[in-house]
C-alpha cells in the first residue's frame, strides 16, 4: 500500500497513518455508542434532553457515518494526511458541542470527550496544527456559552468553567504534541538503531562466511553452537543434534579441554580425521553471558603454500635480475669460444672449447627460461585454431630438434579450438614436446598429441609418450623449478610451461597413464 505525501509539510511514515486509523478506530467506538444512546431510551441517559430526542439522533447519526467514512477511507487513500486529520478534529468538536449544547452545556461532561480528542489529535499530528485545534475547541466552547447566557440565564460559573476547559485544551494539545515528538525522536532513533546493527550483523555473517579459516563457537561443555562454512568442511560438521566437539576431533577437543583450565595456551596443532589436514586451533574467549568460546581454525597446508608461493616469488625476482647481469658477459664468453675454435687447431683445445660453448649456451638457456618467467603476466590471448598451428609448430620442432618426422604424431577430436597467448602456447607446447621427446623410446608415433573437448566451453590437449613414466616418488615434485631427472636438463621446463598456463586461465596435469606420461592442458575454448 502505497504512503502519500502531505503537499505541505512533506512525508509521513507507516506509524502516522497507524495512528491515524487507530485515532478513527477510537472516534468510531464512541460515535457508535452515542448513537446507540439515542436510539435506545434516550431519557434514561441523564446528559441528554428528552426535548432533543430527534436531534440527538440526527447529529449521532451524521457522526457515526462521518467516522464510518474516515476509517474506511484511510485503507484506500494516503495522501494529505494532515488535511485527514483536521477533517476529524473538525468534525468531532463540532458534534460534541452540539451534543454538549442539546445536553444542558459543560455540566453535561461531554467537555470531557474533547480534551480526549484533542490529546489523540496531540498525539497523532505534528507541528502547530494541534494549536489550531485547541483554539478552534475553545472557540465553539465559548461561542456555545455566549449562546446560552444570551437565550437563557447569564452564570458567571459557567464561563468560569468554560474558561477552565479553554485552558485545559491548551494544556492537553501541548502536552500531547511534546509527549509525541519524544515518542516519535525515540522510534527513530530505535529504527535507525535496528538498521545499523542489521547492516552490521550481515556484514559481520558475509565476513565470517568468507573467511578462509575456519570459526567455531562453543559452549564450555564442548558443544558447537555455530560455525562457518569453512569449519564444516575442515571438520565435516554433520547432525546438528550430535555437534559435540570430540565427535569431530579428539585432539581438538583436548586442546580445548586444556585450554579452559589453561587459558595461556594460545594455539595447538591437531589433524581432522575427516579431512585429514593439519590445522593449528586458536581459542578466545568471549564476554558473553554464556562466556562462549571461538575457536579459528586454520588450514597450515595453505599457510605452507603461501610461503612457499612468496619465497619462489622472491626467488623468481632475484634470478630474473642475476640473469640480466649473465646474459652480457655470457655472449661475451660464447663469442669468444667461437672465435678461438675458429683458429685452434689442437684437438685437446677443440675438444676444451667444445665443452666451455655447450655449457656456455646450457646456461643461455636456463637464463632465457628465467626470463621467459618474468613475462607470464604480458598475456595477449587470442583464438587458435590447433588443426592449423599444431602441424606447424610440429614441423619446426622436428626440423630443430633433429628428429625423424612421424616420431610426434597428431590426433583432433572436436572442435579444437583454443583461447591462449599464441606466444606462450608455443613456449609451454615446445617444453611439453621436448619433456616428452627426452623420455620416449623415439621410434614413430612415440609421441602423441591429442586434442579433445573438454565440455562446457574447455579444451583438452594431452601430451604423451611411451617412456618409463613419472616415478611415483617424483610425481609432486616434476612442476618444481630447478627439479630434474636430465643429466643436461634445466629442471625449469615444466615449471615455465604450468606458470604459463595459469597466466592464461588455463591448467598443466600430469594425469595417470598405463605407460609413458601423460601431461594434460586444460584451456578455455572462448573468452
Amino acid at each position: 500500500m502505497a504512503i502519500g505525501n502531505d503537499s505541505s509539510t512533506g512525508p509521513f511514515s507507516e506509524m502516522h497513518w497507524k495512528s491515524l486509523r487507530y485515532f478513527n478506530l477510537y472516534r468510531f467506538c464512541i460515535a457508535f455508542l452515542l448513537f446507540s444512546s439515542s436510539v435506545y431510551r434516550p431519557s434514561s441517559i441523564s446528559i441528554l434532553s428528552p426535548e432533543s430526542e430527534s436531534l440527538h439522533l440526527v447529529v449521532t447519526t451524521f457522526y457515526l457515518l462521518a467516522t464510518t467514512v474516515s476509517l474506511v477511507g484511510l485503507l484506500y487513500y494516503r495522501r494529505r494526511f494532515n488535511m485527514q486529520l483536521s477533517l476529524n478534529v473538525l468534525v468531532d468538536v463540532l458534534v460534541l458541542t452540539l451534543l454538549m449544547h442539546t445536553g444542558g452545556g459543560l455540566r453535561s461532561g461531554l467537555g470531557v470527550m474533547m480534551l480526549v480528542t484533542l490529546a489523540g489529535a496531540g498525539l497523532v499530528g505534528q507541528g502547530r496544527l494541534v494549536l489550531l485545534y485547541a483554539a478552534l475547541a475553545t472557540l465553539t466552547v465559548l461561542a456555545e456559552q455566549s449562546y446560552r447566557a444570551i437565550v437563557f440565564d447569564f452564570e458567571m460559573v459557567d464561563f468560569f468553567q468554560a474558561g477552565l476547559f479553554s485552558a485545559g485544551f491548551f494544556a492537553v494539545a501541548i502536552t500531547a504534541r511534546l509527549l509525541a515528538q519524544r515518542i516519535i525522536t525515540n522510534e527513530e532513533l530505535a529504527r535507525q538503531r535496528g538498521i545499523d546493527l542489521r547492516n552490521q550483523t550481515l556484514v559481520g555473517q558475509r565476513v565470517i562466511e568468507e573467511m578462509q579459516d575456519g570459526v567455531l563457537v562453543l559452549d564450555r561443555n564442548g558443544w558447537v553452537k555455530q560455525h562457518n562454512p569453512r569449519a564444516e568442511q575442515l571438520l565435516g560438521l554433520g547432525d546438528p543434534a550430535e555437534r559435540k566437539l570430540v565427535n569431530y576431533s579428539t585432539e581438538l577437543a583436548r586442546g580445548f579441554s586444556d585450554w579452559c583450565e589453561h587459558a595461556a595456551r594460545e594455539s595447538v596443532l591437531v589433524r581432522a580425521p575427516a579431512s585429514g589436514m593439519q590445522l593449528r586451533a586458536r581459542f578466545v574467549s568471549t564476554e558473553s553471558s554464556d562466556r562462549d568460546v571461538l575457536i579459528f581454525l586454520e588450514d597450515m597446508g595453505r599457510l605452507q603454500e603461501q610461503a612457499r608461493q612468496l619465497k619462489l616469488a622472491a626467488l623468481g625476482r632475484l634470478t630474473a635480475n642475476i640473469a640480466h647481469e649473465i646474459r652480457n658477459p655470457l655472449s661475451a664468453i660464447n663469442h669468444a669460444g667461437e672465435l678461438l675454435s675458429e683458429e685452434c687447431t689442437d684437438l685437446i683445445s677443440k675438444r676444451l672449447l667444445r665443452i666451455v660453448l655447450d655449457n656456455t649456451q646450457r646456461v643461455e638457456r636456463i637464463v632465457s627460461d628465467v626470463l621467459e618467467l618474468g613475462r607470464r603476466d604480458r598475456a595477449y590471448r587470442e583464438q587458435i585454431d590447433l588443426r592449423r598451428t599444431l602441424p606447424n609448430l610440429v614441423e619446426e620442432f622436428t626440423l630443430k630438434e633433429k628428429i625423424a618426422t612421424g616420431i610426434v604424431e597428431t590426433e583432433f577430436l572436436g572442435l579444437a579450438m583454443l583461447f591462449f597467448d599464441r606466444s606462450h602456447f608455443h613456449q609451454v607446447l615446445w617444453n611439453l614436446l621436448g619433456n616428452a621427446l627426452r623420455h620416449s623410446q623415439g621410434k614413430p608415433g612415440s609421441v602423441c598429441i591429442r586434442v579433445s573437448d573438454g565440455g562446457e566451453g574447455w579444451a583438452n590437449l594431452h601430451v604423451i609418450d611411451d617412456g618409463s613414466g613419472v616415478d611415483e616418488s617424483f610425481r609432486e615434485q616434476v612442476f618444481e623449478p630447478f627439479f630434474t631427472t636430465h643429466s643436461r636438463g634445466t629442471g625449469l621446463g615444466l615449471y615455465i610451461a604450468r606458470e604459463l598456463c595459469e597466466a592464461n586461465g588455463a591448467r598443466l596435469e600430469l594425469l595417470n597413464s598405463e605407460v609413458g606420461a601423460d601431461f594434460c592442458l586444460t584451456g578455455r575454448v572462448l573468452e
